[in-house]
């Protein structure tokens, strides 16, 4: 069982040693793109609700 769970970690640190991490640069510009289409997409979402309200407010 030991012998396993160190075959697991050492494959677990040679695929850790394979992956590309991303600079700071593009760690920030790729949160900021996160972060602004996730307020896009909560006004937009906001907007259609608030729509909606409305007009089904008049229709009752």
């Amino acid at each position: 069982m030991i012998d396993k769970i160190k075959k697991y970690l050492a494959d677990v640190r040679i695929e850790l040693g394979k992956v590309i991490w991303p600079s700071k640069a593009e760690l920030r510009e790729s949160s900021t793109i996160v972060v602004i289409l996730s307020l896009l997409l909560a006004t937009f979402t906001f907007s259609i609700d608030f729509i909606l309200n409305r007009i089904l407010q008049f229709i009752l």
